[in-house]
């Protein structure tokens, strides 16, 4: 099923290099809108609708682009994110441009929902190994993320692999299907220790071995 393209406008950039900081004091971000059959743009947007934006649109999701005072729409898709880590926020981002109707390729997220009576019948937990699966899909057909039903692990030995993934006939998984994502592991045993024959003698002599305080 194919899905709606988040919008976003952008506007015209006239300052570049160290000038940007003039935008960033004011609110607004830098960003460039690039693409293997075109230049790239130097645009810019607004914060608050930018984070909101990529908030809603993350790596995944095609952005529908349209740039102030022009007609027309363009696809893109967010790749690089450029963060201050002092403040935490955003300092430029590039938007890649896509053809609706060429596949694209995708690191997509994993999301574990539901519970595993499995891994609670035997107090074991769940460890998510891999993280993100590689696609290929169309640029309106690109899932944001891939959920996972852990319910679907009723014995304490299950696992999921890529190869348990059910996704639309439109996307390709890339990544090798024997790849394990979820697996249960169970408790560690608690194992008592208990001195060797003869420990608790040879302590005893160590002491009586001792000098003692008025020797010193």
């Amino acid at each position: 099923m194919t899905t709606q393209a988040i919008k976003l406008e952008l506007e015209p950039r006239d300052l570049l290099g160290k000038k940007v900081q003039r935008l960033r004091r004011a609110g607004i971000i830098p960003v460039h809108l690039y693409g293997p059959d075109s230049d790239s743009r130097p645009l810019q947007c607004q914060s608050q609708k930018l984070i909101q934006v990529l908030s809603l649109a993350g790596g995944n999701t095609a952005i529908e682009i349209t740039i102030q005072g022009e007609s027309g729409s363009k696809l893109a898709f967010a790749r690089e994110i450029q963060w201050e880590p002092m403040r935490d926020t955003i300092l430029h981002v590039d938007f890649l441009l896509a053809d609706i109707n060429r596949p694209v390729t995708a690191q997509v997220p994993i999301v574990l929902i539901g519970e595993s009576a499995g891994a609670r019948s035997v107090g074991g937990s769940i460890v998510h190994q891999l993280r993100q699966l590689d696609v290929q899909a169309l640029p309106l057909e690109m899932p944001g993320q891939i959920e996972i039903d852990l319910s679907v692990l009723t014995e304490a030995d299950g696992v999921i692999r890529v190869s348990d993934i059910n996704l639309s006939a439109n996307v390709t998984v890339l990544t090798d299907t024997e790849e394990l994502i979820i697996r249960i592991e169970l408790p560690r045993a608690e194992v008592e220790f208990e001195p060797a024959e003869g420990d608790a003698g040879a302590e005893a002599e160590g002491e009586e071995e001792s000098p003692s305080a008025e020797e010193d």
